[in-house]
């Protein structure tokens, strides 16, 4: 399993929302710009297991996840989550509470 991972809820439906992109991003301060690290659609359950290559290494720093999630939301068609890690020891998961009109997010485990 990647060390970070996501998960998309539809509130509205009361269920998983599957088929949502997401891309993950790493911010390269020395090149003060975002650089892709891996993408992938949520499962039937909602979750994305494999958002990073085995084996790869976290580094400390700035992190986004991108959601296309004009799917479900026309309001929200992308949402972008930024987070900072400072363990590189620990999983980080990081889901998206989603309704037509409203998101939330929060650091599971």
């Amino acid at each position: 399993m990647s060390p970070i991972t996501t998960h998309v809820l539809d509130t509205a439906a009361g269920r998983p929302a599957a088929g949502i992109g997401v891309t993950l991003e790493f911010f390269a301060e020395g090149q003060q710009s975002w650089t892709k690290l891996g993408q992938a659609k949520t499962d039937s359950d909602g979750r994305i297991r494999d958002l990073l290559p085995e084996n790869h290494a976290l580094m400390a720093g700035f992190y986004r996840l991108r959601f296309d999630t004009v799917a479900v939301s026309a309001f929200f068609p992308q949402v972008s989550i930024q987070f900072r890690i400072i363990d590189r020891a620990q999983h980080y998961h990081v889901p998206l509470l989603l309704s037509p009109y409203g998101y939330s997010t929060y650091r599971g485990s």
